[in-house]
């Protein structure tokens, strides 16, 4: 057709679409809902999908941890009760990795941490904190962490085989108990025992600077913490549940794959593995824990497609309905248009253009709607957000391509009227 000629068209489509604003908004519902969705929802997952990639940067990417097991054994499908008989971590094996495994530079082992957590309250003065995360650990924490000191100092390797009653807190328990003075060297009560302050980490990097917690936790040597909650961590304690992980920093310039197969090989050797058996244990690196994450994001953003999907299809279903009624509406028109020599490709593109027309317009509403409501959560909660193209183009293309598969079938059934019998009609 002549561009003039498909100009023309274009310009009835949206007049007639605008002389029945009532009816054309009521049809693109269900369009507008479902790119809505896809839109909005895009916008929290991808924008936590950038937080949480590059908050696990910012705490070392290649630290490997050791843990009894982890979400990727669960993910895996591993019987619980079977990961449950698996033997814990304990401190000798943290010393024999830094011992046995030349790759390894430092190594930490945490207390509280990989499994249900240890929690209690802080206490000063007059003042208390809620349940927060108790963490034991050795004075090679900051390092294998990455967690700067804000204030004053960390324990020394003689405070924890001493046991001493010394404690680093997070900014969770610093505004809360010490918001105007500085918490160092002032004593604190955790749970019922007292301890020193002697120094306070930084704020954690969190997920788009959203509140998941990360700061909600203080430190203490770890034998003061098998001292403190009863454990006795150098027992494996095969069936029973210990929060127990150890931490595992390469040297420089070493690939993590080769220090994690030393480590693996001091691990199996420790627990006494033979070489056709596998691992009790689980090795966790930053990569394992995004893999396990883009396999979740990938089954949501399915489901949210599938569920988005239910919408359009309605929305579909309601603009062929409207359109077919619209072509009985119109069937005199369409008569003296071919009575003057309008061709079947001419009427069957104007009732295409108003179909593809009326869900395009809904699919610019639903990305509207969808940015809106990413924004409006950000600024109201903090949580990230993005808003990348790819997301702006598959509204356009879900709802054009709608308009196009809904539209035919009236747009064909208008294209095939006789002429005389459309100027007979009534």
């Amino acid at each position: 057709m002549r561009w003039g000629l498909f100009n023309e068209i274009f310009v009835m489509s949206v007049d007639t679409l605008r002389t029945n604003k009532m009816r054309s908004g009521l049809t693109v519902l269900g369009i507008v809902i479902g790119i809505t969705s896809i839109v909005g929802m895009t916008s929290l997952i991808r924008g936590f999908d950038q937080s949480l990639r590059d908050s696990i940067a910012a705490l070392g990417p290649d630290s490997i941890n050791v843990a009894k097991f982890s979400g990727l054994s669960m993910a895996a499908g591993n019987d619980f009760q079977a990961l449950l008989m698996r033997p814990n971590m304990t401190p000798d094996d943290a010393e024999a990795i830094q011992r046995e495994a030349p790759s390894i530079a430092i190594v930490d082992i945490m207390l509280g941490d990989g499994g249900p957590p240890t929690q209690e309250r802080v206490y000063y003065r007059n003042l208390r904190t809620k349940q927060i995360n108790v963490l034991g650990t050795t004075e090679r924490w900051p390092d294998v962490v990455r967690v700067p000191l804000a204030e004053g100092r960390f324990f020394t390797s003689g405070e924890v085989e001493r046991r001493r009653n010394v404690v680093v807190l997070g900014q969770t328990a610093v505004q809360a108990l010490f918001p105007n003075q500085d918490p160092v060297g002032k004593i604190v009560r955790l749970g019922i025992v007292e301890y020193e302050v002697v120094g306070v980490a930084d704020k954690r990097p969190s997920p788009g600077g959203f509140d998941f917690g990360v700061d909600d936790f203080v430190v203490i040597p770890q034998t003061t913490y098998q001292k403190q909650f009863g454990i006795r961590a150098e027992q494996m304690g095969r069936g029973e549940m210990r929060s127990i992980v150890i931490s595992a920093v390469p040297r420089e310039g070493v690939p993590r794959e080769v220090a994690m197969r030393e480590v693996e090989q001091v691990m199996r050797t420790r627990h006494g593995l033979r070489l056709d058996e596998p691992n009790d244990f689980d090795l966790v690196t930053a990569d394992a824990v995004l893999e396990l994450w883009d396999q979740i994001s990938a089954a949501t953003f399915l489901a949210l497609v599938v569920i988005s999907s239910i919408a359009l299809m309605v929305g579909g279903i309601g603009v062929m309905s409207i359109m077919t009624i619209t072509v009985t509406e119109r069937t005199r028109e369409i008569g003296v248009r071919k009575a003057l020599g309008a061709r079947r490709t001419e009427v069957l593109w104007q009732f295409l253009m108003e179909a593809i027309f009326l869900t395009s317009a809904g699919g610019v509403l639903g990305i509207i709607c969808g940015a809106g409501i990413g924004l409006a959560v950000h600024l109201a909660t903090g949580f990230p957000v993005s808003l990348p193209w790819w997301s702006f183009a598959i509204g356009i293309g879900f709802s054009a391509g709608i308009g196009v598969f809904f539209g035919m079938v009236p747009a064909i059934r208008a294209s095939r009227l006789d002429p005389i019998e459309a100027l007979r009609y009534e």
